[in-house]
Parts: C-alpha cells; sequence; structure tokens
C-alpha cells in the first residue's frame, strides 16, 4: 500500500507538472492509443455481424476478459521491473502518470472558453467537438459552454480521480485494468445496432469501477467550491444530494451536479447525439445560459480539486512514511 500511494502521489504532481509531452507521443503514442489498437482488433475478430444476439453479448465478455488479461499482465511486469530499480518508484509514477490526465483535460477544455473568446461559436463548436459525443451543430454559445463545462466535470471523475483510485488500491495494474476497461466503454460501449450485445459487458463493468470516484470527485469539487471565492459548497452539496441520481449515467451526474451547484448553473438536461435527442434531468437550479466565463471559473474550481486529491494522498502516505521509518 506505501509503495502504491507513493507512486499515485509523485505521478499526480508529475501530470500536472508535465503532461503527457506531445513528443512522445508523436514518437511511441500512448498506453490509451495502444490499448484502444487491442480493443479494435478484438472487436473485429469477435463481434460478428452474422450471430445472434445472446452470441455477441457472450463473445463481448470474452474480449473483455482477453483485453484485462492482457493489460493486466502487462502492467504488472512494467511494475515489477520499474521496482526493481534504485528509485523505481519515481519510473513506476512517470508511467502510471499516463494513465492521468489533468492537464491534457484543462488543455482541451480551456481551449473550448479561448476558441469562443476569440472565434464566437463557430470556434467554440471546433474546439468542443473534440472532447463530446455531441452533435456541436446543434449547440450555441451557451450550449457549447455547457458541454466543456459537463465534460470536465465528468472526466474529472473518469480521467482523474478513478484511475488515481485505481493505482492507489492496486498499484500501475489497477490503473492500467481501470483504463483498459474505461477505454472498451467508449470504444464499445455503445448503444448501437453493433455494439449494443457486445459491448454490454464493457458498459456494465465501466459503471461499477467508477462508482467510488465519481462520489469521491463529487466531494472534492465540494470541497474546492468552499475554498474559490464566489463559488457555492452548499448549493453544491444541494445540487449533489438532490440531482445526481437524475442523470441516465449511475455515475456523471456526481460530479456534474456538484459542479453545477457550486457555479449556479444548470447543467446537462436534454440534449443531441449524432441526430438522437437524450432527455436528460438537470443538474443545479441555476442558470442555463453558461459562457466562456463560466469555463473558466469551471476550470479554476476543478483545479482546486486537482490539488485537493494530491493532498489528500499526502495525507494518506506521510503517515505510511514516517512509520516504516
Amino acid at each position: 500500500m506505501i509503495t502504491a500511494l507513493t507512486v499515485l502521489a509523485a505521478a499526480l504532481a508529475i501530470e500536472m507538472l508535465a503532461g503527457y509531452p506531445p513528443s512522445v507521443f508523436a514518437a511511441i503514442g500512448h498506453p490509451v492509443t495502444w490499448i484502444g489498437r487491442l480493443i479494435a482488433a478484438l472487436d473485429r475478430r469477435f463481434n460478428l455481424e452474422g450471430d445472434d444476439f445472446e452470441a455477441r453479448r457472450r463473445a463481448g465478455v470474452l474480449a473483455l476478459l482477453l483485453l484485462l488479461a492482457v493489460t493486466g499482465f502487462a502492467a504488472e511486469i512494467v511494475q515489477i521491473l520499474c521496482l526493481a530499480l534504485p528509485l523505481g518508484f519515481l519510473v513506476a509514477a512517470v508511467i502510471a502518470s499516463s494513465l492521468i490526465a489533468s492537464r491534457s483535460l484543462d488543455e482541451h477544455v480551456a481551449a473550448v472558453a479561448t476558441g469562443l473568446e476569440r472565434q464566437g461559436v463557430v470556434g467554440g463548436r471546433a474546439a468542443v467537438s473534440r472532447i463530446v459525443g455531441r452533435n456541436p451543430e446543434a449547440l450555441d454559445v451557451h450550449g457549447v459552454s455547457r458541454a466543456a463545462i459537463e465534460s470536465l466535470a465528468e472526466n474529472f471523475s473518469d480521467g482523474v480521480v478513478a484511475p488515481a483510485v485505481w493505482l492507489g488500491v492496486l498499484g500501475l495494474p489497477g490503473a492500467a485494468l481501470y483504463k483498459a476497461i474505461n477505454t472498451a466503454d467508449s470504444m464499445i460501449g455503445h448503444r448501437t445496432p453493433r455494439h449494443l450485445a457486445f459491448g454490454w459487458a464493457a458498459a456494465r463493468l465501466d459503471d461499477v469501477v467508477n462508482l467510488p470516484a465519481s462520489r469521491l470527485s463529487a466531494l472534492l469539487l465540494v470541497a474546492a467550491a468552499w475554498l474559490l471565492p464566489g463559488a457555492d459548497a452548499r448549493a453544491a452539496w444541494r445540487a449533489v444530494w438532490r440531482d445526481a441520481r437524475k442523470h441516465r449515467s449511475p455515475n456523471a451526474g456526481w460530479p456534474e451536479a456538484a459542479m453545477a451547484g457550486a457555479l449556479g448553473l444548470s447543467l446537462a438536461g436534454p440534449r443531441v447525439y449524432g441526430q438522437i435527442r437524450v432527455e436528460d434531468g438537470y443538474m443545479g437550479e441555476g442558470r442555463i445560459e453558461a459562457t466562456a466565463a463560466d469555463i473558466r471559473r469551471a476550470l479554476d474550481l476543478y483545479r482546486i480539486a486537482c490539488l485537493l486529491q494530491l493532498a489528500l494522498v499526502l495525507v494518506l502516505v506521510m503517515p505510511l512514511i514516517i512509520a516504516r521509518g
């Protein structure tokens, strides 16, 4: 546990400071892209058009098990090799930092605010299309702003808190397995004719492994609201308590409700994905007319929450280090 928490603390700090350098991505790709290639290969091999629903669902379970076996085995080998080195926990932390997305999420969401500020709705739509699945052409300035803030809240849970939780609990294999499940959900967990059956297992498992992080991320955002001038921590807590379970996702509503309440906004609600309109409950009871300035405020709240997460890990690990030695 002490090693996992030490690696986690270092990984969080490394990712916040450096992120994943574009030069490294250009040279070797990214662990998520490697996982994505394996998922795509499993999809082609096992998701056969001629099979019936149950056969495709069984094939999806088998594909998911193979994905987890390969990912977990590879991550365990990497962890063993890293920790055999002098100061190997730092090497493991550098690798683990690639599985956490705090800096890249910040940059992508900030780009939406910049696009709106410089080019209006056209620039905002172009930037937000890179981080959300909904139809950007159906969004006005307020819709673009809400989409960016919702993505920030949801991905704080999925991309930052969740991999950190599983890294702290199970070490590098835990974070890698989480990213494999989450990536599988994003690639094959859709309710489309091709993936409704095959992606069933990935979607359900993703819901389960995100349960702890979604609740923790909401608490971190509520706590961050106490520290951000002008944010409303009490309203954030009320929104979580009242609205989180209204969301169609069992997890996304928690951080979105906290973000909405803290900033005095209404998030979620009816949205359009492709040509499909999704009816969803509103998170929060504030303004619907979000702007680029609200995106900036959401980013301030998010950054404080990220620092609070790091502080929490340090609080957990320091007594262990002192006791050990």
